[in-house]
């Protein structure tokens, strides 16, 4: 007979996890499946030119279905986010896995410009329910580590493609560029839709306690009750300002290249020989990446504002630069990374600060709220391929470069003060409830 005090009880026996429940398991599959899915965005200067080649639809045409990818993947986010509060990551990634595949096999067999238009719908759904789910749910699995887990989150997505830009770019040469969407979207779409199998919802560890910032919320808003606060619309139009120049240079930097005439010139970098632009394209995709993660866990350490301040400023200078010195094809591809090194932090800063500022518990919608301003910001890429075509692609740069530099500007000046008071009106909201629930 068991001793009733040796006897394990069944009140305080814990199922066992299965490895890839936990969270750094579930991080990590999220940054793998936005790795897969950041081809339909940073790959897509590789086709624009092999597409006008062979169809004669004109740049500013073609770089509509970018745009309208960009509107649908981010202005859908906030639906996708609310699904994934709702019914948890899996089934939302799932879809997503399957829209991404049928986006670019429609791609391949398109033969006008709405056969081109309504792909881009497809794929921006797909790539939306990948994103939104994969930063929402980091945010909510890491409340102590939350710039760090959204940007290496978001590093998957802005790095992915450096891995696959030189298959593609030989694949799109050697077998067309009909050959290589069918390709890359069968497999994206398959490894996304085997990885969305072993997602769970976001069960933060008992022990961890979130960072304690002064900048921090203690309650948790509604996406209703955030948007209808003005705080809400200045971190927006930032985001707008911000994103603006990185999403230009992302689709433009083919046409940009091929302007100034070396986007096929052949380019050596530490033994390796590619043409200028895939090489460009590998060091930029790394460089997105990289600062996502690094400015994510500055900011958790200095302060969300005090690095927008610096680093956007930065992508500002980094764009001027790319206008005064791009010419020289070494110059052209060292401002190009600069520029990406600049821009890709906000999708690592945005979430944590939105997150920070109205709470976790709906984290995925609120954060997929703020996002749509990368859509909005998506109007301007064709605008920006007619302001160079009628004017030049200085007007371009300048235009991005001013933007940009106003909202680091108004990070440290306007958003900082805000989200102070902010803060600290919710405090007092708090011990208000306290009190009267004591008397």
């Amino acid at each position: 007979m068991a001793n009733a005090d040796t006897a394990p009880s069944p009140a305080v026996q814990r199922p066992k996890l299965r490895p890839h429940n936990n969270r750094w398991a579930q991080l990590t599959i999220g940054i793998v499946c936005m790795g897969l899915i950041a081809n339909l965005q940073y790959a897509w200067t590789l086709f624009v030119v092999p597409m006008d080649t062979a169809h004669h639809w004109g740049l500013p045409a073609i770089q509509t279905a970018f745009a309208i990818f960009i509107l649908t993947e981010t202005w859908l986010v906030p639906l996708e986010g609310w699904l994934v509060d709702k019914f948890g990551p899996r089934p939302v990634v799932i879809g997503g896995s399957i829209c991404a595949a049928i986006g670019w096999i429609i791609d391949a067999n398109a033969t006008s410009l709405i056969h081109l238009y309504i792909a881009a719908v497809v794929t921006g759904v797909g790539a939306g329910c990948v994103y939104g789910t994969c930063v929402g749910t980091a945010l909510k699995w890491f409340p102590d580590k939350r710039g760090l887990a959204a940007g290496l989150t978001a590093a998957g997505f802005g790095a992915g493609a450096a891995v696959t830009v030189i298959p593609i770019s030989n694949m799109i040469r050697t077998s067309g560029y009909e050959h290589t969407f069918m390709f890359f979207g069968v497999f994206q779409g398959v490894c996304i839709l085997l990885l969305g199998l072993l997602l769970v919802r976001p069960r933060p560890p008992a022990h961890v306690i979130p960072a304690k910032r002064a900048v921090a919320t203690k309650i948790d808003f509604t996406t209703g009750q955030m948007v209808r606060s003005p705080l809400f619309w200045v971190m927006y139009l930032m985001f707008v300002f911000v994103a603006a120049g990185g999403v230009i240079a992302t689709a433009q930097l083919g046409p940009i290249a091929k302007a100034y005439g070396f986007a096929k010139m052949p380019i050596n970098l530490l033994g390796v020989t590619l043409p200028l632009l895939t090489m460009a394209l590998s060091i930029d995709n790394l460089c997105n990446g990289f600062t996502r993660p690094l400015c994510g866990w500055i900011s958790d350490k200095i302060g969300r504002e005090n690095t927008m301040f610096f680093i956007f400023i930065g992508e500002g200078v980094a764009m001027l630069g790319l206008m005064e010195f791009g010419h020289n094809p070494y110059l052209f591809m060292f401002f190009a990374a600069m520029t990406f090194l600049c821009w890709g932090e906000i999708f690592s800063i945005f979430p944590a600060t939105c997150a920070d500022t109205f709470g976790s518990k709906y984290a995925a919608a609120n954060a997929g709220t703020l996002y749509t301003a990368k859509g909005t910001a998506s109007i301007l890429v064709p605008l920006a391929s007619v302001l160079s075509a009628v004017g030049s692609w200085n007007a371009v740069f300048i235009t991005a470069a001013v933007m940009t530099i106003a909202a680091g500007l108004c990070a440290k000046f306007v958003l900082a003060p805000m989200r102070k008071r902010w803060i600290e009106n919710t405090i007092v909201e708090i011990d208000a409830f306290g009190a009267a629930r004591q008397s």
